[in-house]
C-alpha cells in the first residue's frame, strides 16, 4: 500500500493516491466505452431483428465467458503481475472494437459477428475484473478499500450514465459508425491510463500453486464462510432474475413507450442518475467505518427487485425514468458491498481468486437468466417476463437473509481462521 497524506475524510486520502487515480480513470473510461458499446449493439440488433429474444442474446453472449473463465482468471490475478493482465485485457478491447467498427463502416456487419465481439468483450471483462479490483486493494489497503471501491462504483455509475446516453444520442443524430468510433476512442484512452498504473511490487503475490488446486481452495474457503456463501447465492439469483431485465429497456422504450434512440439511452442511463450518484456510492465513499456490509447488500438487492416490478408496467416515460433511478440506489449498494464482502472476507492470498469466484457466480446467473427471460418475453411479452422474474427473485433471496449472517454479521469478523497454504 502506498503512503498517503493524512486527511480527516477517508475519500480524500484515497484520491491523493496517484496509483489509485490511474486505476480509477482506466476503469471509468472502460465502463463508459463498454456501456456505450452494449447499447449501440443492442440498438443495432433490435432494429435489425425486432426480437426481444435476440436482444437478450446480447447479454447472454457477453456473459458466457464468465462462468468458464472467471475462476481461472482469478487465479491468474493472484499469480501474475496484475498490471500486465490489465494491459493485455484493454489492448484486446481496442483491437476488437477496431474490427467491429470496420464491419459497421463498410456495412457488412451481421448479428453473429456482433455476438462474437460480445463474447470477446466478456472474456476481457472476466480477465480484467479480478486484477483491477484486487489491485485497488493492493494500492489503498484494507482500511480504505470500501472508500476506494465506492469511488470505483461512482466511476461505474459515470459509465452507466454517460455510455447509454451518448450511445442513443450518437446513433440517432449521427449513425452507428460514428457511435462506434466513440467506443474505439474511449477504449484507447483507457489503455493509456492502464499504461500509467503502478502497483506496489511488495504486495504482488508470487503464488506458485497449481491453478486447479488454487481454484478448489477458493471454493472450499467460500463454502466454509456463511456470510460469503449468502452473498454469492444472492449474486447468482440477482444476475439470473433481476439484471437481465435491464436489457429489455430497449424493447420497452421502443414498443411500449414509443420513444427514439436518445430517450432510450436516457432510460438505460437512469439507474446511474441522481440519488444513486449522490447518496448511494457517494455516501459509502465518505463513510469511515461500515461494518455490516451484508445489510446494505441485502437491502440493495430487495430495492432492485421491487423497482423492477414497477418500471416494467409504467405507462409514462417520466415515471419509468424516476423508478429506474430508485432502482439504481439499490444497485449501488449491491455492487459496492458485493466487492467489499468478497475481498474483506478472504485472506490476501485468496483475494484474486475470490473475485474470480464472484465473477463466476455472476456469469452462471446471467446467461441462464438471459435465455430464460428472453424465451419468456417471446412468449408472454417483455413486461410479464420482467414481473415474473422479479417475484421469483424476491422469494429466492429471502432464505439467504434469514439463514446466513448477511444481516447480522460483521464482515471482517466472519473471515475464516483456516490456514492458507503458501
Amino acid at each position: 500500500m502506498q503512503n498517503q497524506s493524512g486527511s480527516s475524510i477517508p475519500v480524500f486520502n484515497v484520491l491523493q493516491n496517484k496509483a489509485f487515480i490511474n486505476v480509477w480513470c482506466a476503469g471509468s473510461l472502460h465502463e463508459i466505452s463498454r456501456r456505450t458499446e452494449l447499447l449501440v449493439l443492442s440498438l443495432l440488433i433490435f432494429q435489425t431483428t425486432g426480437s426481444p429474444f435476440q436482444l437478450l442474446l446480447v447479454l447472454v453472449f457477453n456473459n458466457v465467458p464468465r462462468p468458464i473463465l472467471s475462476l481461472i482468471f482469478g487465479s491468474i490475478a493472484d499469480r501474475f503481475n496484475r498490471w500486465h493482465v490489465m494491459l493485455l485485457a484493454q489492448f484486446a478491447n481496442v483491437i476488437t472494437s477496431g474490427v467491429v467498427l470496420g464491419l459497421i463502416f463498410y456495412d457488412v456487419v451481421q448479428p453473429w459477428q456482433l455476438y462474437l465481439a460480445l463474447i470477446m468483450q466478456g472474456i476481457t471483462k472476466a480477465l480484467e475484473d479480478p486484477s483491477r479490483r484486487t489491485a485497488i486493494l493492493d494500492i489503498v489497503g484494507e482500511t480504505k478499500v470500501v472508500n476506494a471501491l465506492s469511488l470505483d462504483q461512482i466511476g461505474n455509475t459515470t459509465g452507466k450514465i454517460a455510455g447509454p446516453f451518448l450511445a442513443g444520442l450518437l446513433v440517432e443524430t449521427m449513425g452507428f459508425s460514428e457511435a462506434y468510433s466513440f467506443v474505439l476512442i474511449t477504449h484507447i484512452l483507457a489503455f493509456g491510463f492502464v499504461m500509467r498504473i503502478k502497483i506496489p511490487e511488495r504486495v504482488i503475490i508470487r503464488n506458485q500453486q497449481q491453478v486447479a488446486r488454487g481454484l478448489w481452495l477458493s471454493i472450499k474457503y467460500a463454502l466454509a464462510n456463511p456470510l460469503l456463501m449468502g452473498m454469492l447465492y444472492i449474486t447468482i439469483i440477482m444476475n439470473a432474475v433481476a439484471f437481465p431485465a435491464q436489457q429489455l429497456i430497449t424493447a420497452i422504450g421502443d414498443t411500449n413507450l414509443n420513444v427514439g434512440e436518445t430517450l432510450i439511452g436516457v432510460l438505460v442511463a437512469a439507474e446511474g442518475v441522481g440519488p444513486k450518484f449522490k447518496f448511494g456510492a457517494g455516501l459509502m465513499a465518505v463513510s469511515r467505518n461500515i461494518q455490516y456490509h451484508g445489510r446494505v447488500f441485502a437491502i440493495g438487492s430487495t430495492i432492485v427487485l421491487i423497482m423492477g416490478l414497477m418500471w416494467a408496467w409504467s405507462p409514462w416515460y417520466v415515471l419509468t425514468f424516476c423508478i429506474l433511478i430508485l432502482g439504481g440506489i439499490g444497485q449501488s449498494g449491491f455492487g459496492t458491498m458485493q466487492s467489499s464482502i468478497t475481498m474483506l472476507s478472504a485472506p490476501q492470498e485468496l483475494r484474486g481468486r475470490m473475485v474470480g469466484l464472484m465473477s463466476f457466480c455472476i456469469g452462471v446467473g446471467t446467461p441462464i437468466g438471459g435465455l430464460e427471460m428472453g424465451l419468456l418475453a417471446a412468449a408472454l411479452g417483455s413486461q410479464w417476463a420482467i414481473s415474473v422474474n422479479a417475484v421469483v427473485g424476491l422469494a429466492l433471496i429471502l432464505p439467504a437473509m434469514i439463514l446466513t449472517p448477511l444481516i447480522t454479521g460483521k464482515t471482517v469478523e466472519q473471515r475464516n481462521p483456516i490456514p492458507v497454504p503458501k
